[in-house]
């Protein structure tokens, strides 16, 4: 590993031990990339709900929400324009990750000090994910279903959890 990468998001994905969230005693934790959690027109009524369920528990980091936030709210502004959707991410990711950051090349061995003191500094923020959790939601018109399908696929291939699309009809 060299000097300033970061690990796979591959490492972080599996649901161990205690969440480390107490951000008043973390410093200089990365704020999430994920800024804005509704898209569209949330003020309005709509008849069918889609929503992007978890299958298996996981970990997603803040860069993969963000991205299949997105890949989910680009195909539906295109398609449908901005008023006639209203999508929602649902997951915060609170928990804080860390990483033991370790050099190789030469002359690595005296700049770093192995397992000791081996905490880790923040690297960045991650979502805890249980099974059958929603993820994201997508209410639309009877119009709008197909579309909106198509938008969750091209999200959910941005998630490294495997995930199930299901759609229902919004009670008035």
């Amino acid at each position: 590993m060299l000097k300033g990468k970061t690990l796979k998001a591959r490492c972080y994905r599996e649901v161990k031990g205690q969440p480390y969230v107490r951000k008043e005693y973390i410093k200089g934790h990365p704020p999430p990339k994920i800024t804005k959690f509704t898209m569209g027109n949330p003020s309005a009524k709509f008849d069918y709900q889609l929503k992007l369920v978890a299958e298996e528990a996981a970990q997603v980091r803040h860069n993969a929400l963000e991205a299949a936030r997105v890949a989910t709210n680009r195909h539906l502004q295109k398609m449908l324009g901005t008023e006639n959707y209203c999508l929602r991410i649902l997951p915060y990711p609170h928990v804080v990750l860390r990483e033991n950051k370790m050099i190789f090349g030469a002359h690595a061995d005296r700049l770093q000090e192995g397992m000791r003191r081996a905490f880790g500094k923040p690297i960045g923020t991650a979502a805890r994910i249980k099974p059958n959790q929603t993820i994201i939601t997508v209410n639309v018109n009877e119009n709008g279903i197909k579309i909106a399908k198509e938008a969750l696929k091209r999200g959910r291939a941005k998630l490294p959890v495997p995930c199930r699309i299901l759609i229902e009809k919004t009670p008035d």
